[in-house]
C-alpha cells in the first residue's frame, strides 16, 4: 500500500556571537578539544547565567526572517534531563514565551510552491560533544553554552524532498541574516527529523519515528528514504510501529533504535529561576526589523520579475556571496538577462573549480562588468571577450592592462573583413553551392573561417552580413 508521508523537522543552528549565550566564554570554532572552557558551562557551583543581548538580537532576527510573531518579553526555562554532555543536569532554552512562533516559509525553488509552517524558534544553550570509542567516551566543552537557536516546524512536508527544500531555504535565511555561517562540516548546523506514515484516507496521524542529530543535508534525504521505506514495510506486514528516537548511520545508510520517546511532559519545564523575565518594546522590535536584509526569497521573485528563468534566478540566491556579486554587477548597470549569463556560467564554473567561494577570486564585479562593456562596444570580439575573462583571473591583472599588453582589439572595418571573407569563398567554393541549395547552417562554418583568418579579432555579426552579401553576389 502507498502511504502518506508526514515530516516535521527541528533545525538546530549555532549564532556566530563572541561569547557563549550565558557565559562570557569564548563562541569560536576551535579544533583543540576543552580549548573554550567557562565555570558557567561547566556548571561550577554558584554559578549566574547573564544572557547574551546579542544572541536575543540574532534570534529575533531570524524569528522575524521567518514571518513569526515575536514575544512581550524575553524568558528562559529550564529543560531538566540527565545526559553526560549536559554537565548543569538541565538546559536553559524557551517554551513559555519562545523568540517566534506561527510563522511560515514559502519554498518557490520546489516543482510547485509550497508552504512550510513554523511552529516555533526558541533560544537556547548548546551542549558538549561526545567521541565515542570501542571502550570508553571523551567529551569536548567547547560547545557547550554556545547560543543555539531551534526551529520547529509543523508536521507538513510530505517528502524528503521538501524537507531538502526548506533545509537549504532556512540554512540561506539564516546566512543572509548575518548571524550564522551555518556549516554543517563544522557542526553548526544540525537537524532532527520526525517522520510518520498514515493511510491515504486517515484523519489521524501516524505513529511519530525521530532521528536524532544529522549533520548533512544529505544524510537527512537519505535517513528520511529509508525511514518511509522502513515503515511502509512494517505497516504492510501490520506491525506496530512504536514512537522511539533512532539515529543515522552513514556507513550502512539504515537507522537504528537507541530509545523509546520521551514526551515534552518529561523534561520537567519551569522557568529558570537564575534569569530575571525582560520586557521587550515595540521600539527594541523595530530596531532589529531594521537590520533585516533583503531575504533570499524577495531576490528570487526580483529576479523572476527581471525575466530570468527560475533555474537561474534559484541558482543566483543559492549563495549570498554570488547574490551579492550578482547584485553588484547589474546595480553597476549591466543587464539583468547578461550579467545572469556570465555569472551563472564562466563565474560560477570557475568558482567551482578554482576556489572555495566567489570572494575569493581576483574579478571582481567592476572588473567584469569592464569586460562586458568591452564587448557591448564592439572593441573586442566573444571569443577575446572570453579569453579576457581568464586571462585576469590567471594573471590577476586588470582588463585594460591585458588589453594593452596583448593589442586585443575587434577588426570592425568591412574593407578588411570582406577580404577574408572573399578569401574563405574561394576555398570553399563547394561549400558555397551546398549553402545555395538550401543549407544554412554552412554559414557558421563561413564565420568560423573567417574568425580563423582574422585570428578572432573579426566581428562576427560583421562577418556574417558580408558574407550574406558577397554569397548573393555571386561570390566564389
Amino acid at each position: 500500500m502507498k502511504y502518506k508521508v508526514v515530516i516535521g523537522l527541528e533545525v538546530h543552528c549555532e549564532l556566530e556571537t563572541n561569547s557563549k549565550v550565558f557565559s562570557g566564554g569564548r563562541n569560536e570554532y576551535s579544533l583543540e578539544p576543552n580549548s573554550n572552557l567557562n565555570p558557567i558551562d561547566l556548571a561550577f557551583p554558584g554559578i549566574m547565567p547573564v544572557p547574551n543581548k546579542k544572541a536575543v538580537d540574532y534570534a529575533l532576527k531570524v524569528a522575524m526572517a521567518l514571518n513569526c510573531n515575536n514575544p512581550d518579553e524575553i524568558i528562559f526555562d529550564r529543560k531538566n534531563y540527565f545526559y553526560p554532555d549536559l554537565p548543569k543536569g538541565y538546559q536553559i532554552t524557551q517554551v513559555t514565551k519562545p523568540m517566534g512562533k506561527n510563522g511560515y516559509v514559502i519554498l518557490n525553488a520546489l516543482d510547485e510552491p509550497k508552504k512550510v509552517e513554523i511552529h516555533q524558534l526558541h533560544l537556547e544553550e548548546d551542549t558538549a560533544s561526545l567521541d565515542h570509542y570501542a571502550g570508553y567516551s571523551l567529551i569536548d566543552y567547547n560547545r557547550s553554552g554556545i547560543p543555539l537557536i531551534e526551529v520547529v516546524t509543523e508536521p507538513c512536508m510530505n517528502s524528503a524532498e521538501e524537507a531538502l527544500g526548506f533545509l537549504e531555504e532556512l540554512r540561506n535565511i539564516i546566512v543572509y541574516c548575518g548571524v550564522s555561517e551555518a556549516a554543517s562540516d563544522k557542526g553548526q548546523m544540525r537537524c532532527d527529523v520526525n517522520v510518520s506514515l498514515m493511510k491515504p484516507d486517515a484523519t489521524e496521524l501516524g505513529t511519530k519515528v525521530e532521528i536524532k542529530n544529522i549533520n548533512s543535508f544529505n544524510n537527512v534525504k537519505e535517513a528520511i528514504e529509508y525511514e518511509i521505506k522502513r515503515q511502509s514495510e512494517m505497516l504492510d506486514n501490520n506491525e506496530k510501529i512504536i514512537m522511539e528516537t533512532r539515529r543515522y548511520s552513514d556507513e550502512d545508510f539504515q537507522t537504528y533504535s537507541m530509545r523509546e520517546k520521551v514526551e515534552a511532559v518529561d523534561y520537567k519545564y519551569f522557568i529558570e529561576p537564575n534569569i530575571h523575565p525582560v520586557k521587550i518594546n515595540q521600539e527594541y522590535l523595530d530596531n532589529i526589523k531594521k537590520t533585516l536584509p533583503v531575504l533570499p526569497y524577495e531576490r528570487r521573485e526580483k529576479y523572476l520579475a527581471g525575466g530570468l528563468s527560475k533555474y537561474d534566478a534559484n541558482v543566483l540566491v543559492k549563495d549570498k556571496g554570488v547574490s551579492d556579486y550578482f547584485e553588484k554587477l547589474i546595480s553597476l548597470g549591466c543587464d539583468i538577462k547578461k550579467a545572469a549569463n556570465w555569472v551563472t556560467t564562466r563565474v560560477l564554473s570557475y568558482v567551482n573549480k578554482e576556489a572555495n567561494k566567489i570572494s575569493d577570486i581576483y574579478l571582481k564585479p567592476e572588473l567584469l562588468w569592464e569586460i562586458i562593456q568591452m564587448h557591448e562596444a564592439g572593441k573586442i570580439s566573444t571569443p577575446q571577450a572570453r579569453d579576457l575573462f581568464f586571462d585576469c583571473l590567471e594573471q590577476e591583472k586588470e582588463p585594460q592592462v591585458i588589453v594593452k599588453e596583448k593589442g586585443i582589439s575587434q577588426i570592425t572595418d568591412d574593407s578588411e573583413i570582406r577580404d577574408a571573407v572573399k578569401e574563405v569563398l574561394t576555398e570553399q567554393s563547394e561549400s558555397v553551392l551546398k549553402y545555395k541549395e538550401g543549407n544554412e547552417r554552412i554559414l557558421d562554418f563561413f564565420v568560423g573561417q573567417v574568425m580563423k583568418k582574422t585570428k578572432g579579432k573579426a566581428n562576427p555579426s560583421v562577418a556574417s552580413s558580408i558574407l550574406k552579401e558577397e554569397i548573393a553576389k555571386g561570390g566564389q
